[in-house]
């Protein structure tokens, strides 16, 4: 089984890599600086490639099973390693949360993707394939749903520099919201859900609203009138909020300041919370909860594992959502050795007489 990792020289790409070795796949590493590549490579075979070079990338992926696309921001630098990857005959993920990408590859790539028999599962990473999963889990307990929320929480999560760049990335495109069966921006849209209780706290924690790419993926897979995506407002930090009211032409000059990411040290420490709660139009309520530790090395393990089922044949061709292609409750379980926890909880009616 042959995986060729894209933009493996990068923070998230090289755990991805490590993961990859780890369970013995023969890793293709890639990306345009063939010095950083040859710094992780540890005897894997090296394709350097471009974005901006078709012909240089369809060759790197040539020979692949399967695609893992780790260099963002992907709405900058994504769309010729999807492009290649369907020329190459290779499925494909990445660890992308962008909800304009997945919404363009989605809307670009379903019928390329079905000719050429290939899988395209965008969006495998700790910030969506979990809360994707558990929205469909917790979704099928009642639908159809009048709405679902789905609610974020982190601790001690020190960002890449590539994480916040993406974030800072969605935040300028603008946003997605679902309501009414329909995608709209959400730009002028109240979030309805400003504080949220989260498990094993007796009090309601501030929220605002998050472009999650859940918006983009639950909506093909779950029935609902609305979809909502909402985070602890902790995680808009003083250094982010700070971020966002430079000019976007300094962005990189203060991130390129920063560390990479965090160490080997703090890595471990960081902590997820990932809950899907559900409404069904005739008042019953089910939740779902993923829970885990280390989120950078969660979605190099969720995203190797992603990989090796469609170089296994488990999805069918087309662009998917990881709840689409997999079945999310097996998925789910696989990564109990790697300290993910999950469940649903289906409860009796909401403002039930």
């Amino acid at each position: 089984m042959k995986v060729a990792v894209y933009g493996a020289s990068g923070y998230t790409g090289r755990l991805v890599t490590a993961e990859a070795r780890r369970r013995g796949l023969d890793v293709v590493v890639s990306g345009r600086d063939e010095s950083r590549l040859r710094e992780v490579a540890e005897g894997a075979e090296v394709r350097v490639a471009g974005v901006d070079d078709a012909p240089a990338l369809a060759r790197a992926f040539e020979g692949c099973d399967v695609v893992v696309g780790c260099a963002g921001p992907f709405s900058e630098v994504g769309d010729p390693v999807v492009r290649a990857a369907i020329a190459a005959g290779a499925h494909y993920v990445d660890t992308s949360a962008e909800q304009l990408f997945l919404r363009h590859v989605f809307d670009t790539y379903a019928e390329r993707a079905e000719q050429a028999g290939v899988s395209v599962v965008p969006a495998v990473g700790f910030d969506i394939l979990p809360g994707d999963m558990i929205a469909h889990l917790a979704g099928a307990e009642v639908e159809p749903l009048d709405e679902l929320t789905i609610a974020y929480q982190t601790n001690d999560f020190d960002m890449t520099r590539g994480t916040i760049r993406s974030s800072l990335q969605v935040l300028l495109d603008g946003d997605l919201a679902y309501e009414d069966g329909q995608w709209r921006p959400a730009e002028g849209l109240a979030v309805k859900r400003t504080s949220f209780t989260f498990p094993g706290q007796s009090e309601e924690r501030p929220t605002a609203r998050w472009p999650g790419a859940e918006i983009v993926t639950v909506p093909r897979h779950v029935r609902a009138r609305r979809v909502e995506i909402i985070t602890d407002a902790a995680v808009f930090t003083p250094e982010m909020i700070s971020l966002m009211q430079l000019p976007t032409d300094q962005w990189d000059a203060v991130i390129g300041q920063l560390p990479e990411g965090p160490s080997e040290e703090r890595r471990p420490v960081a902590e997820f919370t990932i809950v899907a709660e559900a409404i069904g139009v005739d008042g019953r309520r089910a939740t779902g909860v993923v829970r885990a530790t280390d989120i950078y090395g969660s979605a190099a393990v969720f995203t190797v594992e992603a990989a090796r089922r469609l170089a296994a044949g488990e999805a069918k061709a087309g662009v998917l959502s990881p709840a689409q292609a997999f079945d999310s409750a097996a998925f789910l379980d696989c990564l109990a050795p790697y300290g993910v926890e999950w469940s649903v909880v289906a409860g009796e009616k909401v403002n039930a007489s």
